[in-house]
Parts: C-alpha cells; structure tokens; sequence
C-alpha cells in the first residue's frame, strides 16, 4: 500500500505547524486496522488499536503492510502546533506476530530517542512498565514522510489474550494523583492538610497540599514558605513522579522530614494542568494555552487553575508573616539527560551566587542531578514562565528554578553509561530533593545542625569547609568560581 504524502509547513520551534493529519481531533476508538479490500471476518492478527482512555493519545493509524504501520499522535486540543506523547492500547494480537510501529508527526525533530531513549510498554498479564530494548528503536528522517522525523520500534506480542499498551513515558493520570492523595488523607496526619485551591475549565480539581507542623498555621505565626508545583505541561509525566517524591518524603517519619516540618511550610501544588494531562496532551490545556506562559496575566476562566495558583502566592508575599522562600516548578526534558535545574539572572551579583547555593548541595544529594546542565538566564521568550515571573515578583531572598528531570536517563558523576529512569529513579530525585531543604536550612542557621545527631549523614558531611551564616563568600571560597550564567544552550521548559 502506498504511503500518503503529507504536504506540512515546518515551524523552528514545534516542528510541524500544519499539515493533514493535524485535522485530527479524536483520538481513535477500538479501531480495527485491515488491508485494504479485506471483507472476510476479523482475525486475530487484525489489530484493534485504542486511545479512548484517560491521557490516551493516537489520532490514525495507516496500514501499511501485514507487519507495518504508521501511526499519528493527535495534536494537543485546540493547538496543531505540539504532537510528542503518545499512550495507546494494541489487542486481537497474534502469539509470535513481529509488527513494527512508526510514529511519523513528531512535532520536535531534536529527541533523546537520537540517545538511546525508547518507549515505554506493559501488558494485561504484566501490568509493571518497561523501556523497550533500545537496539529495537530507530529515529531517522524519512523520506516516505517528506523527510520528516520519524520513530520507529520494533515489536513482537507473545500472548494472544493480553492488551498491550505503548506511550511516550511512564504515564501518571490524574486518577492517579487523586486516588494517592485519598490515600494520604485517609492517613489523618496532622501535619497534611488538603484542599481544593480551585477546578479546571473541566471541573477537575486543583489540589493544594500543606505539609508543616500545625503549630506554623496558627494566626499571626511567621513561617518560612516553600512552594512547589508540577504538570503545568501534562505530557512531563516524570514531573509527578519527582513530586510524589518530594510529598512521600515530607510526610514520612524520616528523621529529616520531622525537622522540616518544624521548621518550614510546604506548599505543594502537584498538577497544574489536570485538563490536558485527563486529556493527553503534550503541552497545552482544554484550550490550547501553554500555560507556562501566562503567569503574567492568567485569566480566571482561561486559565483558572494558573490563575488561582497566580492568586495565593501573590497573596502570600503580601502577608509581612509570610517569607516565601522556594519556587519550584517542576518539569521534564525531552532532549537531554539528568536532572537539572534552570535560575534566574540578576543585576545583583551576590543574588546571582546564593541561587546557585540549592543546585550544588543537591548534586551533593543526587548522583542523578547535574550542575554542568543547570544554567540561569533570562530569554525573553521565557517572560510568561513561573519561574521568569515569581523570579521578579518576589523579593531578593526568594529563590525561584524550574527543576528538569530527563524523559530517558542519567549519567552519574563517576561516569559510565546512560542509566534509563524508573518511576522509583523518578521518586527517589524527589526525595532527594526534599532531603536538600534541610541542607540549606542548615548552611542558614534556621536548622540546628545537632538535631540530627546520630541519624545519619547528608550532603553537609562532604562539606566541612563551607562556613554556616555566610553562603555566598563561603561558596565562592571553596568553589573558586562563579556559577555559568548561560543565555543560551538547552532550552528552558
């Protein structure tokens, strides 16, 4: 059967910006794909491929030959411009059937499969997700789609009675996140608070969680702040799994997070977007906003979970009891590895080398987190960003970043090969993350370094000869350097 050619206009910064297949609207519905001209009765061996789920995502699929077929990502709801993630069911297979999927409307050309990066599978009868093997992945140009970036993955089913299901990465759907925070509340800590900060376009709720000791929310009580979202772009479903991290920390018994809580509040708001990630989307809402870049002028039915967000902090930072500490928004990263973060410039360079403090002890924490790949600046086209706006917003002892954590792998500092994340991998940099807040406290004072004596070491102990009270002279001292102030290189979420 012959391949269709797509006439398509390429933008420089999604890819494809218009072209046939972005008519597509739907994803598609047990579709039972035959060769052409087929009348008999389905066989097995027939495949029926299905997207109507929450977070689904395939929008065609052309039968190409018995072991062949191209497939098409439906573009984000009211926006053509972003097609990157994928998440489909496969059913009526045949045992030993060898197929190979091409997904042919990438709308990024630059992608960590050039890497080694391949999509994620399980199955009815294996329900734990697994990276398929690597050797089994191609991405090339191809000239059959007008030598656009195509991905193409070999596969062979081995039971005839399983679904089998294909996405982009490992999903975390909103049902998910509710039914983990119902399991939270349902744990009646005194220390967790929940609460419904507003709904999406859809109705869907914004959750806010408190984390701190109780003894902080009484009125006219001052406390340190740190607040944290994540999912703003729904298709950065690592972004959960680092924030499921960070909470599972924060309310356990772990020595470390009983400190924390003593001592600071923690504002987590784990899915900004919980329209486009119910929907599938890569990067926009229900009306195709790229909600990263309204935080200037969010409007309250447009965007009414970023505005509500936009609302409280505001609020908060005009309260004198209140000193907002951290933003952290939480992403992931479709074209390079490990984790990183992304900061601000300022005019101040002291300013500059305070924010820099965070980064480095957390490096010290995770062997998966990378300073050579964090950077600060301030690109204009990154003016709408939470952390580009809070960073102006806030004070000079706030400290604003946007954390990325790679949709593939990690090379740890001793060198070596890339290591592909897990959901746990995902997890355990959140938990680091959280781990590192009782670093910085500690370099500041806030903390007493003898709480926690005899619980074990953290990353302080690599760090005797930083002096506590005086982080920017102390950083610079030791490091003999400044922090890379890159304008340029990878591009910010």
């Amino acid at each position: 059967m012959e391949r269709k050619m797509e006439d398509t206009i390429r933008d420089p910064d999604a890819g494809n910006e218009a072209g046939g297949e972005d008519a597509l609207v739907g994803n598609v519905n047990k579709l039972l794909v035959i060769p052409q001209g087929y009348t008999g009765a389905p066989q097995k061996g027939h495949l029926i491929f299905d997207a109507c789920f929450e977070s689904g995502n395939l929008g065609r699929v052309d039968y190409i030959s018995e072991f062949e077929f191209d497939l098409f990502i439906r573009p984000d709801t009211c926006n053509p411009r972003f097609r990157v993630w994928f998440n489909f069911t496969v059913e009526n297979v045949r045992e030993t059937q060898r197929v190979i999927f091409n997904i042919v409307n990438f709308s990024k050309t630059k992608s960590l499969y050039r890497d080694g990066m391949s999509p994620v599978v399980k199955s009815s009868s294996r329900p734990k997700w697994q990276r398929l093997p690597a050797k089994n992945v191609y991405y090339y140009r191809c000239p059959d789609h007008r030598r656009n970036y195509v991905m193409s993955f070999a596969f062979c089913f081995d039971r005839e009675d399983d679904v089998y299901q294909f996405a982009y990465c490992f999903p975390y759907t909103y049902s998910r996140l509710q039914h983990y925070l119902s399991s939270l509340e349902r744990r009646n800590l005194d220390y967790l608070q929940r609460e419904q900060l507003g709904v999406s376009v859809q109705q869907r709720r914004l959750d806010l969680l408190t984390i701190t000791n109780p003894a902080h929310l009484k009125p006219g009580v001052e406390k340190k702040v740190v607040f944290l979202t994540a999912r703003v772009h729904p298709g950065e479903s690592p972004a959960s799994f680092v924030c499921q991290g960070v909470i599972d920390f924060l309310v356990s018994q772990h020595p470390v997070a009983q400190v924390l809580r003593d001592h600071v509040v923690f504002k987590i708001v784990p899915m900004l977007n919980p329209d486009g990630v119910y929907l599938g989307n890569y990067r926009c809402s229900l009306m195709g906003f790229d909600l990263n870049r309204h935080w200037q002028d969010p409007s309250p039915w447009a965007h009414p979970t970023l505005h509500a967000v936009k609302q409280l902090i505001v609020h908060m930072n005009q309260d004198p009891k209140v000193s907002l500490e951290f933003y952290i928004d939480v992403h992931a990263h479709s074209t390079m590895m490990n984790g990183f973060m992304y900061g601000n410039v300022f005019e101040d360079e002291e300013r500059v080398q305070r924010q820099a403090v965070f980064p480095r002890l957390l490096c010290h924490n995770a062997p998966d987190f990378s300073f050579s790949n964090t950077s600060f600046n301030r690109d204009v086209v990154k003016a709408g960003t939470g952390r580009r706006f809070l960073g102006g917003l806030l004070d000079h002892t706030s400290y604003c970043y946007t954390l990325e954590v790679s949709f593939y792998s990690y090379v740890a500092g001793g060198g070596g090969g890339p290591v592909p994340y897990t959901e746990e991998s995902y997890m355990k940099l959140g938990r680091n993350v959280a781990r590192t807040f009782l670093d910085y406290y500690k370099l500041n004072n806030l903390i007493d370094s003898n709480m926690l004596a005899g619980q074990g070491s953290s990353s302080l102990d690599g760090l005797s000869g930083i002096r506590q009270g005086n982080v920017y002279s102390s950083w610079r001292s030791q490091e003999g350097e400044k922090p890379e102030r890159r304008i340029h290189g990878a591009r910010d979420s």
